[in-house]
């Protein structure tokens, strides 16, 4: 079949911009890539220099911390902990001294779920103009949330940079296919970076995307589901004593403080898969100052999954000692 990218995914991207957000976004401003994470490479390579600082919060998903490194970009973490619902203020960024050259913001967030309504999000993004920050707003978890819709970056700011992805909302993983919406002058560039890095997306995976949007009922279904199971289990982590926990906005994931439990949250996260089978996430990954005391739980499974981790933790947890 050859390199191909499809301009019938472009256009119903511009559609669902405009259907979900009441947003115009020109087909030629969004670019199809080999997942968010593709897009993420290609944006810091492309729009930073080596040496640049780039802004991130902690805690924040790691590959932004592991990727800024990798590329001899400095990531400044601003520390969003528990005391501020793990949500970036417009204040925080006014604060970094000197300004950093970018800042990047999930919303929902990973691994917390913290969701910046659109007045705090404004606010982040008028800050940001105003200091010369380059923002990049990764909206992977849209579509995934339990209240209000998130609102997109592009709402406030119609040159707004933009990741997002088939992995999360459309349940597409393993197909490898995000996009960005980029302003106009930025498309040659990106495009060279990502056509000598990744070249395109995978045909395959286009076509199945395209079959995605007709099939709203089914995404409807099982963010249905997660909102469930995100009750679910956050219940059950009471009942089991673990209560330090902050409901998440969006996405599908409990960031739970265990201090009571554990000083070492990745070596709480091997025993308990190696002793119980459940596998869960340490807060290590997301925080190098404070996550030795948190875990994070996926609730992103079926709610007889969720019963039988519980089932399994009470068992285990009563007789769990740090070594």
């Amino acid at each position: 079949m050859g390199y191909w990218e499809s301009e019938a995914l472009r256009e119903r991207l511009a559609q669902h911009y405009q259907e979900v957000y009441s947003v115009a976004v020109e087909p030629g401003r969004i670019l199809l890539t080999a997942g968010a994470s593709a897009a993420l490479v290609a944006c810091f390579a492309a729009m930073f220099r080596r040496g640049d600082s780039v802004a991130i919060l902690r805690p924040g998903y790691p590959a932004y911390r592991n990727t800024l490194r990798a590329l001899g970009l400095n990531a400044v973490e601003i520390s969003c902990g528990p005391e501020h619902r793990y949500r970036l203020t417009a204040e925080m960024v006014a604060r970094l001294e000197p300004a950093p050259t970018g800042l990047i913001l999930a919303s929902p967030a990973n691994p917390t779920g913290a969701m910046l309504d659109r007045q705090e999000l404004a606010a982040v993004i008028a800050v940001c103009k105003a200091r010369g920050i380059l923002l990049l707003s990764d909206e992977i978890y849209h579509g995934i949330s339990y209240g209000a819709r998130a609102t997109s970056a592009l709402e406030c700011d119609s040159d707004a940079v933009v990741i997002n992805s088939f992995s999360k909302l459309y349940r597409m993983p393993g197909w490898r296919l995000g996009w960005l919406v980029v302003p106009q002058e930025w498309t040659t560039s990106l495009s060279s970076y990502l056509i000598n890095m990744f070249l395109t997306p995978s045909s395959v995976a286009q076509y199945a995307a395209l079959a995605a949007f007709d099939v709203p009922d089914d995404l409807r279904h099982f963010v249905a589901i997660y909102a469930r199971n995100r009750l679910r289990l956050a219940a059950g982590l009471e009942s089991l004593g673990i209560r330090n926990i902050q409901l998440p906005d969006g996405a599908f994931y409990l960031y739970a403080d265990l201090t009571h439990l554990t000083h070492d949250s990745l070596q709480f996260c091997r025993r308990a898969v190696d002793e119980t089978g459940v596998a869960l996430a340490p807060g290590i990954d997301f925080d190098t100052v404070d996550g030795r005391r948190f875990v994070r739980f996926s609730f992103a499974v079926s709610e007889a999954e969720i019963d039988e981790a519980l089932r399994l933790l009470a068992a285990w947890l009563p007789g769990y000692r740090d070594r």
